[in-house]
Parts: structure tokens; C-alpha cells; sequence
């Protein structure tokens, strides 16, 4: 798909991500009335309030909530918080707008939803809003840390902290961002020819996802386990503005977190192992057929083709472990969708990485693109 017709539906789906999720912000000041707890219980109230606070605009619901600012502090200096709070929140909407109409630029153009690529275009636009939702918290961490009046205190856990803090509205809102962009787009294109389909030999993208998947599986099954990730947590120490960066190597490294069966019964411990076999099984599966539905095999396509895998991957173990848990009878039913989004930053580290290494092993192993057609139209 041409740039002129991708951009139609990219433009289409980031406005409407971004009102999304500002439409669910505002929602954030009404679980504060009175009411809401006879709808919900205390916990789904507080929980949903989580869900939603970083997406909020109203900065007496945020900063109080944060520990913004001191009891003693004056008028003037809770003014200039609720300002660093709203410019935080404009540049968080505006970077989210941007990443998303990249990345769904990008998708797009090589992975246009016609000769069978509409489920694996809607799957990638799905899996590239927690994404896009994520990159924009981070860039706007700096404000929204500054606005709570403590910005120098503990700044990088405090930023690993606000980095995961972007929550399942993300994947919620991304679904439907996902549906009604690939709808636009297959409007778009219903008039022009379709894209030829790659040649990509069965070894060769065997091979690519084999490559991919063992970088995913570095992250999952090494770097999570609970002693090698406790050591990258803590092998850090000093004084300093930056002698603690445990927190945000965590969030930009490691998928998970796991130990030996020594802790629980065999049987429970396995059936949560299953969760990390459907992850990689996901991304091997989607990794291997990310060259053929790619128009050109690039290293930017393949880099968020593999972001999008990771995420899918991350999504389906934990809707695994949803129903495996017994959050909803204990919490209640938000609860039960809570770890939706989580692992994203680390899924964007490992997924560039696994994707530029499956692009190393697929070209050697004889990767074609498609010949251009000589045909001269009537």
C-alpha cells in the first residue's frame, strides 16, 4: 500500500486511539462520586481508578493520589504542579497520536489487509497500541514526575514505575482502534491492485523464527528467572541521582518473572510454564509468517512485525493465566483483567532486538522479494 492511501486510515486510527483513551481519562472523576461503589465494590473502584489515572486530565484527581505534593505547600506552588501535570498530559496525547500513526504508517504500507493479510493487519495494529501507549507514557514521564513535586527523590524507579503504569485500557481501546482502522483501510484499497505475495522458502522463515524466538526466550526463560532477574535488579549500587536503575532495567528487560517448582506443587507450576510455552509459541508462529506477509522484508518492518508478535504473545499468556487464577473470586472480575498490558516496554526491547536478529538469519537463508511486474496496463 502506497504512502497517499496508508495514511488515510493511520491518521483514522490514531485520532481515535487518542480519544479513546482521553474519553476513558475522563472517566477517572466520576468513580469519585458517591455512587460509585454501589455499582462496584471498593477494590474494582480502586482498581478501575489505576486503570484510568494515567490517562486523566483532572490533576485533583491525579496528584493527591501520587503523594504530589506537601500538606504545607501554598497556593502558588500547587498551581505550578497542576501545570507540569497538564503539560505532561498534552505531551502525552500528542506522542501517543504520533507513535501510533508511525507505527500504523509502517504496518500498513507492508502489511496491507488484502490477499489474506487482513488477520494478521488487524492482530499487528492491535498489538502496536500498548505500544504506541507506552512510548507516549514514557516521553512524558519527566513532566508527570516533576508535577508530583519530588522529581529528585528516587527519579528512576519513580520513572520505571510511571512507565508501567499505562494499563489494559490501552489493549481495550487498541481493539477497537484496530478494527475500525483495518476497516478504513480496506476501503482504501478495494480499487487497486493487490500486493504480490513474497517468496519465502519454509527453511528460511523456520529458521527467522527459530532466530527471533530464541532472543524472546532469552528474556522469558533466563533473565525472569527469579534469581538472574533479582541480580539485575539490585546489581547496582552507589549514591547518586542515577545509582538506581534496577527498576528500569526491569521494566525494559524482562517479561516475566518465574522460579524453580521448589515453592508450589508440581502440578500448579507446570500449568503456569504452559502459559510461557503459549508466549513463544505465538511468537514463533507469528515470526514465521511475518515474511510472507510482509511486501518488502525491511529492517523497520521486521523490528515492530516482531514488537507486534511479542505483545500478541505477551497478551495470550496472560489471558492464560486469567483463567488459570481465581482473581475474579477473590477480587472481583477487574481485577481478573489487571495484568492485561503488562510487560509491554520489556516486549518493545526484546521484540526490535528479535526482530533485526530474524532479519540477519532470513536473508542468508534465501529470502526473495517479489519481482516487479513487467505488465503494461490496458
Amino acid at each position: 500500500m502506497a504512502y497517499r492511501r496508508a495514511v488515510i486510515p493511520a491518521l483514522v486510527g490514531a485520532l481515535l486511539i487518542t480519544l479513546l483513551l482521553w474519553w476513558a481519562g475522563a472517566g477517572a472523576q466520576a468513580l469519585q462520586l458517591r455512587g460509585s461503589t454501589s455499582v462496584f465494590d471498593v477494590d474494582s473502584v480502586n482498581e478501575l481508578r489505576r486503570w484510568l489515572m494515567p490517562w486523566s486530565y483532572d490533576s485533583s484527581v491525579a496528584l493527591p493520589s501520587d503523594g504530589s505534593a506537601d500538606a504545607g505547600t501554598d497556593l502558588g506552588g500547587s498551581a505550578r504542579y497542576a501545570d507540569l501535570y497538564g503539560t505532561a498530559m498534552q505531551i502525552r496525547f500528542v506522542a501517543l497520536f504520533a507513535f501510533f500513526l508511525a507505527g500504523a504508517l509502517l504496518l500498513l504500507r507492508r502489511i496491507p489487509p488484502a490477499q489474506g493479510r487482513t488477520p494478521g493487519t488487524l492482530l499487528a495494529l492491535w498489538a502496536w497500541s500498548p505500544v504506541a501507549a507506552t512510548l507516549a507514557v514514557t516521553v512524558s514521564a519527566p513532566w508527570l514526575i516533576a508535577s508530583r513535586g519530588r522529581g529528585s527523590y528516587r527519579v528512576l524507579p519513580q520513572l520505571a514505575g510511571v512507565i508501567a503504569s499505562s494499563g489494559p485500557v490501552a489493549v481495550f481501546a487498541g481493539l477497537v482502534t484496530a478494527l475500525l482502522t483495518v476497516l478504513v483501510a480496506r476501503v482504501t484499497v478495494k480499487d487497486t491492485d493487490p500486493p504480490p505475495r513474497r517468496d519465502v522458502s519454509p527453511r528460511a522463515a523456520r529458521l527467522s523464527a527459530s532466530v527471533g524466538t530464541a532472543v524472546v526466550a532469552l528474556s522469558l526463560l533466563v533473565l525472569s528467572y527469579r534469581s538472574v532477574a533479582a541480580w539485575i535488579q539490585t546489581s547496582f549500587s552507589g549514591a547518586g541521582l542515577l545509582s538506581e536503575p534496577g527498576d528500569l532495567l526491569r521494566q525494559w528487560l524482562l517479561l516475566g518473572a518465574w522460579t524453580g517448582p521448589a515453592s508450589t506443587a508440581l502440578g500448579p507450576w507446570l500449568l503456569y510454564r504452559a502459559a510461557d510455552i503459549l508466549l513463544l509459541t505465538v511468537v514463533w508462529w507469528s515470526l514465521r509468517l511475518l515474511p510472507g506477509l510482509l511486501t518488502r522484508a525491511t529492517a523497520p518492518a521486521m523490528a515492530v512485525g516482531a514488537v507486534c508478535a511479542t505483545v500478541l504473545g505477551l497478551l495470550a499468556s496472560q489471558v492464560l493465566h486469567m483463567a488459570i487464577d481465581d482473581t475474579a473470586a477473590v477480587w472481583g472480575p477487574v481485577h481478573m483483567f489487571s495484568p492485561l498490558g503488562t510487560g509491554v516496554p520489556a516486549a518493545l526491547t526484546v521484540g526490535v532486538t528479535a526482530g533485526l536478529a530474524a532479519l540477519a538469519a532470513l536473508r542468508p537463508a534465501g529470502d526473495r522479494d517479489p519481482q516487479p511486474t513487467t505488465a503494461v496496463p490496458a
